[in-house]
């Protein structure tokens, strides 16, 4: 068994699959990888994703560690930023090539 984060795992993989797994996290740090974004920037490069949704896999990839938020409040309105934190980037070669097999199957697979 592997525990990261006071979470247990069968293996390495469903562990990997637990931090970045589901519909929106992978999204979510594609969009990061050269950018850090405020929330509506974000919401915005995802039309489809509700707003409880974002919010809560942002919460969740916070508390994993894999983006920073950063709150900036010397003046109104409210502005946060997100960003991939130094151990979120070391996904951004595990995101491109997620990325890049979408381009491989859309380009020599897609009906």
């Amino acid at each position: 068994m592997y525990t990261f984060n006071e979470k247990e795992y069968p293996c390495c993989t469903s562990l990997t699959m637990g931090v970045i797994g589901g519909k929106w996290k992978t999204v979510i740090l594609y969009h990061l990888i050269d950018n850090t974004l405020r929330y509506n920037e974000l919401r915005k490069s995802m039309p489809t994703v509700t707003e409880r949704t974002l919010s809560l896999q942002l919460k969740t990839m916070e508390a994993d560690g894999i983006i920073d938020r950063k709150v900036y409040t010397s003046k109104p309105p409210l502005k946060v930023e997100y960003s991939l934190s130094k151990f979120g980037k070391t996904l951004i070669p595990l995101v491109q090539s997620i990325a890049n097999w979408g381009d491989f199957a859309i380009k020599n697979h897609s009906k």
